[in-house]
């Protein structure tokens, strides 16, 4: 009898509404994954956006499963993960594509970091240039009351961010903080260690918790920079054209310092994002013959709706903007 191949990864890829994205992901998984022993599993939050009928079309060797009802990020992962079977696991977003040999990097990666309890990539933008916001630190009242493309972009480096490694010439894996979810690798006994993605996070939060478990089992996150995957970036979530992301951050940020950082700390955390929304506002309010010139009409009436969602949330409201 023939010993059965040991599946070497696993990838797991949770679709919603991103049929079309999904289709040129599995499309450069299945072009780069040569020469890897490898199983893909996607999971269709129930979305049913066609992707069923896709996959058996095009790629029925894919495992595919069906889920009657919107999970979420870190249940619907957790399902794809029960139904695999592989040493290691790749939690893939739906729009990604795979670029040249980084699977196969990661994996290498993975295995020769002895400490490592996960490893992630550099993404890129669609335009091809790099996403900085794939790796961070862990959310701190003050750098997120600081958090904004203004002081990003004029101190890159500084650790509030944690993306400094984004700017090393070093081309070896270099240690983080935390990577964000649209690319991460883990050995699948680590996974099962730290149990699993946390639960209590609908969307967003999820990756920051798994990497924060990881470092209090005593593993480190490391990105390793000669692996690249373009991530065209919130194709799912882009289509609410509303505050719901917006809110969501939050909402998860603030689950997250709850539970590790404590109630004091995430409500002053809540205390402190309702203050920079009345300051925001306030300012937009004062400014907005000024801001008119720079800034269109739209561009102006969104900021404040978001502003507006971000201080009802602080203030335990649900306001309806949309």
């Amino acid at each position: 009898m023939d010993t059965p191949v040991e599946t070497e990864l696993s990838i797991i890829i949770v679709n919603w509404n991103s049929v079309a994205y999904l289709k040129k992901c599995l499309d450069s998984v299945r072009k780069q994954s040569v020469g890897l022993t490898c199983e893909v599993v996607v999971v269709d939050s129930a979305s049913f956006d066609g992707c069923d009928a896709m996959m058996a079309q095009n790629f029925p060797e894919f495992k595919f499963i069906q889920s009657r009802e919107n999970l979420g990020f870190a249940k619907a992962n957790n399902l794809g993960f029960r139904n695999s079977c592989g040493e290691n696991v790749l939690f893939l977003n739906p729009d990604t594509e795979v670029i040249g040999p980084a699977l196969k990097v990661l994996v290498k990666g993975l295995k020769e970091l002895p400490d490592a309890g996960l490893v992630g990539c550099k993404l890129l933008n669609t335009d091809g240039s790099v996403q900085t916001s794939c790796i961070q630190s862990y959310p701190t009242i003050l750098n997120q009351v600081l958090d904004s493309e203004f002081l990003r972009a004029r101190s890159p480096k500084s650790s509030l961010w944690g993306m400094a490694a984004l700017f090393s010439e070093d081309t070896k894996p270099l240690q983080v903080e935390a990577v964000i979810g649209a690319c991460m690798l883990m050995k699948r006994s680590t996974f099962e260690q730290i149990g699993m993605f946390s639960e209590d996070y609908f969307m967003y939060g999820e990756d920051i918790d798994l990497c924060y478990k990881i470092s209090k089992a005593g593993y480190r996150n490391y990105y390793i920079p000669s692996a690249a995957i373009t991530h065209h970036g919130g194709k799912s979530s882009g289509k609410r054209r509303s505050v719901f992301p917006v809110v969501t951050m939050r909402e998860s940020t603030w689950r997250f310092l709850r539970k590790f950082r404590g109630r004091c700390y995430a409500g002053a955390y809540r205390f402190s994002m309702g203050a920079c929304a009345v300051m925001r506002l306030m300012v937009m309010a004062i400014l907005i013959p000024f801001l008119m010139l720079a800034r269109s009409r739209d561009s102006l009436v969104g900021a404040g709706r978001k502003w507006l969602a971000v201080l009802g949330w602080s203030l335990w409201l649900k306001l309806k903007l949309d």
